[in-house]
């Protein structure tokens, strides 16, 4: 079939057969189909839109495009969550080993960081030789010795969503709901998963900042998930401020191994990592109930079950076998530790988490050209969170550093970022909705 034929058709707004669109994707792959062609297609799908069912065999075209995995013989639920990103989120760090305490299969496929977001793969990257990059035989021996193993994509899956959002990025077709419903759950159904739950971040500090536009890629996502055969749904988290106590790449790695350890536990982020450890456990038929979820998550964590995997899957990827019981002597380490303090006294009213999360580049911790190495060391801790009450002698954030300069640009942004006020704010549930 020509390609050409076939855009035409979805700019006519007409219904593409899975025919069809296998077509254009296997095209894609053998170098059959120009850039101009998918871009062209990318920019129809953008005007008009796709079907749920278009949606879903695009879905599945692209993750039959390379290696789809098999957990054949592996005797326990094989599940994962997926987040949309957002600042100081370091959920998979605590989701993953905590799930695999609870007798289940985490075999979880991270990216890097995008725009403002950190990547679970870059803070990952601060243990001394984890190996963020291994290849599928040693990803799935960890998983099975241990429960669970955490790497970045490989090459081999899901090839086409690589071509097509270069595409997109530069053709002004990023934020089509059908495409990034696609492009998440290519990567994630190539995986081989049975249950996934999506960690779909909401806020200033995310890339969806509107609740109607994150609510309606929640929908996709989970309808275009289950109709391809993987248990899914959805849970819409606040993104309105910093998630957790720290932000930067082995910072972000300190807080995810104290949590773990039950020591200066946030509630936002002990509440989300929760709620999705809760929401696979019981889709997956590991419990029966949220109370029965909640007593088995509580014995991952008293019993010490969860920071054994931590550890265990570190080691098992390269880390030091003494990674956890000395994570202070491994990590890297600022040069410098200085607060940064309120201008004003009242309450901490609201955040710019976005500048946040770009201030973090600034400090050496985020990318602004692809490939450029990262000071994994900086970021901030004892973030303060909204709805504290603050005065001048109340430090904001501890800024962990390099240069001077660095500082004087964080403590630039914060004073414009967090907004102080007279009256006391509401406090809302970091959870805003779930969609199943």
């Amino acid at each position: 079939m020509l390609p050409q034929e076939i855009i035409r058709h979805k700019r006519d707004k007409k219904q593409l057969s899975r025919a069809e669109i296998e077509d254009f994707i296997n095209g894609m792959c053998q170098h059959k189909v120009s850039d101009e062609q998918v871009a062209a297609m990318t920019m129809a799908i953008f005007l008009n839109g796709l079907t749920p069912q278009e949606t879903i065999d695009l879905t599945l075209a692209m993750r039959n495009s390379g290696e789809v995995l098999s957990w054949k013989g592996f005797n326990k639920p094989i599940v994962d969550k997926h987040s949309s990103g957002g600042v100081g989120d370091k959920v998979s760090l605590m989701l993953a080993p905590i799930l695999a305490a609870c007798d289940v299969y985490v075999p979880m496929i991270a990216g890097r960081g995008l725009g403002h977001t950190g990547g679970t793969i870059d803070k990952l990257e601060s243990i001394p030789n984890y190996n963020t990059a291994a290849n599928t035989d040693l990803f799935q021996q960890v998983v099975k010795n241990i429960g669970c193993a955490i790497i970045g994509q490989t090459g081999n899956l899901a090839p086409a969503d690589k071509k097509i959002y270069a595409v997109r990025d530069v053709c002004a077709t990023v934020e089509s709901i059908p495409l990034i419903t696609a492009s998440i759950l290519s990567k994630k159904l190539a995986a081989g998963l049975q249950y996934l739950v999506m960690d779909l971040k909401c806020g200033n500090g995310a890339f969806m900042s509107n609740f109607a536009d994150a609510k309606a890629l929640a929908e996709s996502i989970v309808a275009v998930a289950n109709g391809a055969g993987t248990k899914t749904a959805a849970i819409l988290t606040d993104m309105n401020q910093v998630l957790g106590n720290a932000v930067g790449n082995a910072l972000e790695i300190k807080e995810a191994l104290a949590y773990l350890q039950q020591k200066n536990i946030d509630p936002r982020l002990d509440k989300i990592t929760r709620a999705l450890c809760a929401d696979l456990l019981c889709r997956c038929g590991r419990c029966n109930s949220e109370e029965e979820a909640t007593k088995v998550i509580d014995s991952s964590l008293s019993s010490g079950r969860a920071l054994e995997k931590f550890a265990q899957m570190a080691a098992a990827l390269g880390a030091p076998t003494d990674f956890v019981e000395k994570a202070d002597a491994y990590l890297p380490q600022s040069l410098h530790q200085k607060p940064i303090f309120a201008e004003g006294e009242g309450f901490v009213a609201a955040m710019d988490t976005r500048a946040i999360g770009l201030s973090i580049i600034e400090l050496g911790g985020g990318r602004t050209v692809p490939n450029q190495p990262l000071d994994l060391a900086t970021g901030y801790t004892d973030f303060v969170q909204i709805g504290a009450k603050v005065d001048v002698k109340t430090p904001l954030a501890i800024v962990h550093y390099q240069t001077e300069e660095q500082y004087e640009k964080a403590a630039t942004v914060f004073n414009k970022a967090i907004i102080i006020s007279d009256t006391q704010p509401t406090i809302k549930s970091p959870i805003m909705h779930k969609v199943t």
